[in-house]
């Protein structure tokens, strides 16, 4: 008798198990996404200590407005790679800064680019060109700055750019012929500082505004159409594309 009752005990020990296991949720699948890398080249070549900074956005592929962000990171040959912020969701634009060393002087340097979420990994991969070069413009492309941002300051407050707001800049195409390029960053905005190498009436200057983490491409830009002439700088279309 005593046999029977634990038999049946046991019996209903383990019919319990099942069915309590039975309403044990199943985990949902992760939720898969769309990672993007701009721009899709540089307009240009590198040199080494150049900060090529690309832009990273992830989409998601289906309705999850409470979807986990993505965790990016970023890898390259011979060169310093730090990526802000590290974790980004839909709407938000993240950074990747690629440094070339002097040991990429002459070769390729290849990014890769991933974002991963519950284990699911995307990643991108860019390519570029890394040559022999200095910067030379670096006083000139700041005193060109600090123009503009006088400017900005007493016309356009609203932006926040003032003479004490501070920047890290970087040449971008260096090797580009006619037009120099410069690009500065804030703790709010990447500015797109380009002048035209020529003599007056042709020595024209211009920026292009980035609100960074949030927008992809410039959404401002003011050209002043002669700095002999000492002119004042006016609003321009934008570009449709970050300068990279």
């Amino acid at each position: 008798m005593k046999a029977v009752l634990a038999a049946t005990a046991i019996l209903v020990i383990l019919a319990g198990s099942i069915l309590a296991l039975s309403f044990v949720p199943s985990r949902p699948a992760p939720q898969s996404f769309a990672l993007s890398l701009y721009p899709a080249g540089l307009r240009g070549d590198a040199i080494a200590g150049q900060r090529v900074v690309l832009l990273v956005t992830v989409a998601e592929s289906g309705s999850a407005p409470d979807a986990r962000a993505v965790k990016l990171t970023a890898s390259a040959p011979n060169s310093s790679v730090s990526v802000s912020p590290e974790l980004i969701s839909a709407g938000q634009v993240g950074e990747v800064a690629v440094i070339p060393g002097v040991e990429a002087v002459g070769g390729n340097v290849t990014v890769t680019v991933s974002g991963e979420r519950d284990g699911l990994v995307q990643s991108r991969t860019l390519q570029f060109t890394v040559l022999p070069g200095e910067n030379t413009d670096a006083g000139y492309a700041v005193q060109l700055r600090e123009r503009f941002v006088a400017w900005l300051q007493a016309s356009h407050p609203e932006l926040g750019i003032t003479n004490g707001t501070q920047w890290l800049g970087t040449v971008v195409s260096p090797h580009w012929l006619v037009v120099s390029h410069w690009l500065f960053f804030s703790k709010d905005w990447e500015v797109h500082l380009y002048w035209h190498v020529m003599i007056p009436p042709h020595d024209w200057a211009r920026i292009d505004l980035r609100q960074r983490f949030t927008e992809l491409a410039p959404s401002l830009s003011f050209e002043i159409s002669s700095l002999n002439a000492g002119l004042t700088p006016v609003p321009i279309a934008a570009p449709e594309t970050a300068w990279r």
